[in-house]
C-alpha cells in the first residue's frame, strides 16, 4: 500500500512570501535605526543645516570610541584635563626669557615672513568649508547680489580668498585680501589665479592705525577673520577690533574663527614658549593666542579690551579710553567647536577646541 504524500513538507507560496517579507521588514528596521552621521557609507553624509552645531556626531556611553576618526561635542576627559593643568603649569614655571620676549614681539612680521618663505610650497590649503561655516558667503556670491567688497584680515597664501573667488557667480565682487607679512601677500599675486578685477592683495598690519590700502570708513560688507586674531598681541587687539569696525559698513558682518583654550596646540608646548597667560610662541618664531568664549565676546562687544599698557617692542595700543567704551558690535553667534581627534592605530584621543563666531557692527 502506498505511502500517503508528505504535503506538509512544501511552503505554501504564502508562508514564503510572509517568510521574505518578515526578513526584509528587519532589515528595514535595521537600516533606520543607524543615523546617517553614524554610517561609513559616504553616500548618508549629511551637510550640517546650522553652521553653528559643529557635527552630530555625539559619543554614546556605549560606543567604541575607536569606531570613527572623530567625535563632535565631546568633553575633554579626567585624564586629560589633568594632564592639561600640568602641562600650563610646567608652561608658566618655564615662560620665555626677556630676552627672546622682546626679540619676538619687536618685529612679529620678521617671523612671518620667515614662515612663508619657508612654506610657500606647502602652505596653501582649500578652505572648502568655508561657505557651509559662514553661509553670507554663499549670499554675497550669488550672481544678483550686487557690489560686494569683502576684507579677509590674515589672508596668508590666499587659503579664504581663493576658494571664495572659485565659486565667486556675482560679477559685481572684489576681494580685499591683506596680510602682515609681505612674503604671503607676494605668494598671493603671484597665483595663478589672482585677478585684479576681483581680488587685491595687499600689505597691512591691522593693529595700526591705518585702514587697509584701497579702502575707506565704511565701505566693507564682510570682514573674514580666519585664524588671524590670535597672532595678534592682547594689547593690539583694541586697535584691531576698532580698525574693523571703522572699515565695515553700519550693519556688516565679522565671520571669526580661531582656536580656543585648552586646544590640543596649546597644552603641546613645552618649556620657554610661554609669553603670558594663553599666548605663547611657536617653534617658528609666530605667536598664538589661545580664547574663551566669554573673553571673546567682552573683545568684540567692547565692553571689555585689553589694558591700556605700554606697548612691547613696535606694537600699537589703542588711542582713545572713551572710544572702548562704546558698544561696538552685536554678538549674532559665537560657539565652541569642540571635537575628539582619533588615532585608531596607536589608540590616541586628541582633544581639539575652536571659537566660531559672527559678529555684526552696531
Amino acid at each position: 500500500m502506498a505511502a500517503a504524500p508528505e504535503v506538509s513538507v512544501v511552503a505554501s507560496p504564502t508562508d514564503e512570501l510572509l517568510e521574505k517579507t518578515s526578513a526584509f521588514t528587519v532589515q528595514e528596521v535595521t537600516t533606520a535605526e543607524l543615523p546617517p552621521h553614524r554610517s561609513h557609507d559616504p553616500q548618508l553624509n549629511q551637510k550640517r543645516s546650522d553652521p553653528f552645531q559643529f557635527g552630530s556626531r555625539y559619543l554614546q556611553e556605549d560606543d567604541d570610541v575607536f569606531e570613527f576618526n572623530a567625535w563632535d561635542h565631546v568633553e575633554t576627559d579626567d585624564a586629560y584635563k589633568e594632564y592639561a593643568d600640568q602641562q600650563f603649569a610646567m608652561q608658566r614655571e618655564s615662560p620665555v626669557s626677556d630676552f627672546d620676549k622682546h626679540r619676538f614681539n619687536s618685529d612679529p612680521a620678521k617671523w612671518w615672513n620667515l614662515f612663508y618663505k619657508n612654506n610657500t610650497a606647502n602652505f596653501f590649503k582649500n578652505r572648502k568649508w568655508l561657505q557651509q561655516e559662514f553661509p553670507i558667503l554663499s549670499k554675497v556670491t550669488a550672481e544678483d547680489a550686487g557690489p560686494v567688497t569683502i576684507l579677509e584680515v590674515g589672508a596668508g597664501a590666499g587659503n579664504t580668498a581663493f576658494p571664495i573667488l572659485a565659486n565667486n557667480k556675482n560679477p559685481k565682487l572684489k576681494v580685499h585680501a591683506c596680510d602682515f607679512s609681505k612674503k604671503a601677500v607676494e605668494v598671493m599675486r603671484n597665483h595663478e589665479e589672482y585677478n585684479t578685477d576681483f581680488m587685491q592683495a595687499d600689505v597691512w598690519d591691522a593693529a595700526s592705525e591705518e585702514l587697509p590700502p584701497g579702502l575707506e570708513e565704511g565701505s566693507v560688507d564682510v570682514v573674514l577673520m580666519i585664524f588671524i586674531f590670535s597672532a595678534l598681541s592682547p594689547k593690539q587687539w583694541e586697535q584691531a577690533v576698532r580698525n574693523i569696525y571703522r572699515v565695515l559698513k553700519p550693519g556688516g558682518e565679522v565671520c571669526f574663527r580661531d582656536y580656543g583654550k585648552g586646544d590640543l596646540a596649546q597644552v603641546r608646548f613645552k618649556k620657554g614658549r610661554y609669553l603670558e597667560e594663553n599666548f605663547y610662541i611657536r617653534g617658528d618664531g609666530t605667536r598664538v593666542y589661545f580664547f574663551e568664549k566669554d573673553e571673546l565676546a567682552q573683545i568684540w562687544s567692547g565692553t571689555a579690551l585689553a589694558p591700556k599698557d605700554e606697548a612691547e617692542g613696535d606694537e600699537t595700543t589703542s588711542s582713545s579710553e572713551s572710544e572702548t567704551k562704546q558698544p561696538l558690535f552685536d554678538i549674532e553667534e559665537l560657539g565652541v567647536d569642540r571635537r575628539m581627534l582619533v588615532n585608531r592605530a596607536r589608540r590616541l584621543k586628541m582633544y581639539r577646541c575652536w571659537l566660531q563666531g559672527r559678529f555684526r557692527k552696531k
